[in-house]
C-alpha cells in the first residue's frame, strides 16, 4: 500500500521531489512512497495507475516551488496532472501538505490560484530549503510518520529501546582483542591487565602470579611474588627483594 504520494511539477520542484522520495523511501520503504517518474513501470497505463495509487495513499505532499503559481494556464486546465492530483486528493478527503520549496517561496495566495485550488491557502505548509536539506527532510519524515497510521513502525530512524534483560557495554581506545558475552558456561581461562595505574579487583577466589606455591604452609618462590586468597577489595601492593628465609629452594 502506498502511504505518501508526492505531487510535483516538472520544471518547478522535480529535484526536491526526488530528494524527498529518496529520504522517505530510505526511512519507510520504497513501496510506501509514490513518485510518478519512479513508481510507474514501463508499459503501465499512466493515468489509470497514477489515480489508483493516489486513491490508495494516506497523504499527498504537494511540492510548490517559486514558479508554481506562474503556470497559470496549467493551473486552470482541468487536464493538468498537478492540478488533477490535488483535486483528486481533495475529493478523496486525503490530507494535503504543501511543501514550500526554497527560501524565496512564499505561502500561497488565493489571488494567484483558481477557485478550485484556493483551499491550498488554508492548509498549514512545511518550508523546505536545499541549503538545509537534512533538517528539512527529517522534519518531513517526522510529519508523515505522525500523520500516517503504522508508518512509525516502519521508521528505520526510530531506535528500538533495549530489552529489560539485554547487556550493553561501551569500550573505547582498545588495542587488541575485545570480547563481549552475556552468559558464560564453564571456566574463564584468565585475566590479563596491562598498564594499570590504580587499584585492580578481579573478582572472587585465590590468585597466584608467577609462583610455585603450596596450600597450608604457604611456600613461595620468586622476587615480586603476588598471592591472594579469598575475596579482595582495595589496593594491591608489591614488595620486591631477595627471597627470605621462607624460600624452600625449589
Amino acid at each position: 500500500m502506498t502511504s505518501v504520494f508526492i505531487n510535483y511539477r516538472t520544471g518547478d520542484g522535480e529535484k526536491t521531489a526526488a530528494l524527498i522520495d529518496q529520504e522517505l523511501s530510505r526511512r519507510f520503504g520504497s513501496d510506501r512512497i509514490f513518485r510518478a517518474s519512479k513508481s510507474i513501470a514501463p508499459g503501465q497505463v499512466y493515468p489509470d495507475e497514477l489515480l489508483r495509487r493516489l486513491r490508495r495513499s494516506a497523504v499527498l505532499l504537494a511540492v510548490i516551488g517559486p514558479d508554481w503559481t506562474n503556470f497559470q494556464s496549467r493551473l486552470h486546465d482541468p487536464e493538468d496532472w498537478v492540478r488533477k492530483e490535488i483535486m483528486e486528493a481533495f475529493a478523496c478527503e486525503l490530507p494535503v501538505v504543501p511543501v514550500l520549496d526554497g527560501r524565496k517561496t512564499d505561502r500561497l495566495n488565493a489571488r494567484d490560484l483558481p477557485a478550485e485550488l484556493a483551499r491550498l491557502t488554508e492548509i498549514q505548509s512545511v518550508p523546505f530549503s536545499t541549503q538545509d536539506a537534512d533538517t528539512g527532510l527529517k522534519r518531513l519524515g517526522d510529519v508523515v510518520a505522525d500523520m500516517v497510521p503504522g508508518l512509525r513502525d516502519l521508521d528505520r530512524d526510530t531506535a528500538l529501546p533495549p530489552s529489560p534483560d539485554s547487556v550493553t557495554n561501551s569500550i573505547g581506545d582498545v588495542s587488541g582483542t575485545a570480547v563481549q558475552s552475556r552468559d558464560f558456561t564453564g571456566d574463564v581461562g584468565g585475566t590479563v591487565i596491562k598498564g594499570s595505574t590504580g587499584p585492580v579487583h578481579t573478582g572472587q577466589g585465590d590468585i597466584y602470579q608467577n609462583s610455585r606455591h603450596e596450600s597450608g604452609n604457604r611456600h613461595f618462590s620468586g622476587s615480586g611474588m603476588t598471592y591472594f586468597e579469598g575475596n579482595h577489595h582495595g589496593d594491591i601492593r608489591h614488595q620486591f627483594g631477595e627471597p627470605d628465609g621462607h624460600e624452600d629452594g625449589r
